[in-house]
């Protein structure tokens, strides 16, 4: 009778999924669509991060922790970025990482701003996102203002550029970074040729690179995704247009250098932060990242430690209650993976820097940072 009860005693006891405090952060980038490589690559660096925190036995107010990542494809469209942030904040989540495109990232915060939600994006560069004056809106990666600023420079004091022509695909993203770029431009000594407009779905460029050629400029610059510049720049080398190509960060992925094929040859594009291989971690990050997911396209480092900062702010606090931690994200210092990460009083990343890389044979090496 004794081993029965003692038998009954124990099955009656809580399984420890009972016990367990789960919290719950978001993901959103493009999941589908031409730039889904690069969500999948935001949603693997985040993945990462919450089986590297659900495997330290963290508590919080006493109770252990079990991390959940709940992923949203957004398709890189404003409209849908609003759906999926309000889907979100309806089941509960304690904050999210994203979103990956400016042009997503800034409808979609105030969402989350009215809830009082912590977002970090990854990816998101356009000034505007933390510039609302939204407690809740941070930044991993230096801004497009910051990027603009070097790129301008970079083509008029390195490339002794005098002329430039400039195209943008009209989104937050393209075009925000573009009018950073003319700004840079012009301020450095340089003069604007023209500036031209297409859309983020276009893939004829002729007439746009027609009008461009008759001009003759020196550099030609492109704010846009890699989708979209890879079929560019290849298409600005069949028209014989002997112009350097320039582009931002949208653009500076390996599937661009796939899409243009020997048309990337000697052009360059720009990323926010210091090359993989010089961050803090960054070594082991790609050790890890690749063994799991294969090659990293751009920001799976940044969406590593967007998710590792929520949680550390979480700690800091000893809870996951948003309103709990959030004034602990405002402080932080927190050695990631890309840089010390802490922000200014927009929720800018302090002291982003930006790197120059150059494309030769399909790779890109850097050629400095600033």
């Amino acid at each position: 009778m004794l081993l029965i009860v003692l038998a009954v005693g124990g099955c009656g006891k809580a399984p420890v999924s009972d016990q367990e405090q789960v919290v719950r952060i978001g993901s959103v980038a493009p999941l589908t669509g031409p730039q889904s490589h690069l969500g999948k690559d935001n949603e693997n660096g985040a993945r990462l991060a919450i089986a590297d925190a659900n495997s330290q036995g963290i508590y919080l107010a006493g109770k252990k922790v079990r991390f959940e990542l709940i992923s949203e494809d957004d398709a890189a469209d404003p409209r849908t970025a609003t759906v999926v942030a309000q889907k979100l904040v309806d089941d509960g989540i304690n904050g999210v990482v994203g979103h990956l495109n400016s042009g997503t990232t800034i409808p979609a915060s105030r969402i989350y701003a009215d809830e009082g939600i912590p977002q970090i994006s990854p990816s998101a560069t356009n000034p505007k996102y933390t510039h609302q004056g939204f407690a809740t809106a941070f930044r991993v990666m230096a801004n497009d203002q910051q990027q603009g600023q070097v790129l301008g420079r970079f083509a008029v004091r390195n490339l002794q550029a005098r002329t430039v022509a400039v195209i943008d695909d009209a989104t937050a993203y393209g075009q925000g970074l573009a009018d950073e770029f003319e700004k840079a431009v012009k301020a450095s000594g340089g003069e604007i040729l023209l500036r031209e407009h297409t859309d983020d779905h276009s893939t004829d460029f002729s007439a746009i690179l027609t009008r461009i050629k008759a001009r003759q400029p020196q550099v030609i610059f492109f704010g846009g995704m890699d989708a979209q510049s890879g079929s560019l720049v290849k298409q600005l080398h069949a028209l014989e247009i002997p112009a350097i190509f320039l582009t931002g960060d949208g653009g500076c992925s390996a599937d661009f250098a796939h899409l243009a094929g020997a048309a990337s040859e000697g052009g360059y594009c720009s990323l926010p932060g210091v090359p993989l291989e010089q961050m803090p971690r960054g070594r082991d990050f790609k050790r890890r990242f690749t063994a799991q997911y294969g090659d990293i396209q751009d920001y799976a480092p940044y969406s590593y430690d967007a998710v590792s900062v929520l949680i550390a702010a979480m700690k800091a606090a000893d809870s996951a209650a948003p309103e709990r931690y959030l004034p602990q994200l405002k402080s932080i210092v927190y050695p990631g993976v890309t840089a010390t990460i802490h922000f200014d009083p927009h929720g800018d990343l302090a002291g982003g820097s930006i790197t120059l890389y150059r494309w030769h044979e399909g790779q890109r090496s850097p050629v400095g940072t600033f």
